[in-house]
């Protein structure tokens, strides 16, 4: 079989499924081939700042590996600003979806929330509220965002910072996404996002 023959999904049989499950498998297998393309193209994004956006998600990352973070916060720390090209006002949102199902609910729920948390250091100058993020003051990872936010994300726009080139990030993103998705022994008790 080289493609299917419906043209609607409930029309299809368990052969054709199966057969579409083996191409799906062959070609997850490329995702972090392609999550490395996607941060190389962050190399010529969004301008303005003395940092490409590339250099800032590598910043971000040495910045977490040098606090001691795990591997999964530096993943994270690497891919949090991922979706800045395609989704500019939800792309915390979008990175946090990408990694969701390799890491555990903490980093996640961290990641889809930096964007928000973020807004601390500038919000005031936009007459908007600064502290919106306290919102999540009670929430079990709301400290673990403000930390993330401080010392790996907005501390990373430093041309001068010792950044490590993508290479040396590649063996933790392959360890990561090698990861059997959504284990719950990996991912753990999840909350919703937005509680």
């Amino acid at each position: 079989m080289e493609q299917v023959t419906f043209r609607q999904m409930k029309d299809g049989t368990r052969e054709e499924y199966v057969f579409l499950e083996q191409l799906e498998d062959t070609f997850n297998q490329g995702l972090v081939d392609r999550l490395l393309n996607a941060l190389r193209q962050l190399e010529n994004t969004l301008s303005g700042y003395q940092v490409t956006r590339l250099e800032h998600s590598l910043q971000s990352a040495a910045r977490a590996e040098a606090d001691g973070a795990d591997e999964d916060m530096i993943v994270a720390a690497l891919l949090h600003d991922l979706g800045d090209e395609l989704a500019p006002y939800n792309h915390s949102q979008l990175a946090a979806a990408i990694i969701r199902p390799y890491v555990r609910a903490e980093v996640t729920w961290v990641i889809h929330h930096h964007g928000l948390f973020q807004k601390v250091y500038y919000a005031h100058h936009f007459g908007e509220d600064p502290h919106e993020r306290d919102r999540y003051k009670d929430h079990p990872w709301y400290q673990t965002c403000v930390d993330f936010c401080e010392r790996y994300d907005q501390a990373a726009f430093d041309p001068d910072y010792p950044t490590p080139p993508l290479e040396h990030f590649e063996p933790m993103l392959r360890r990561v996404f090698s990861r059997q998705p959504f284990d719950p022994a990996v991912i753990g008790e999840e909350y919703p996002l937005e509680v």
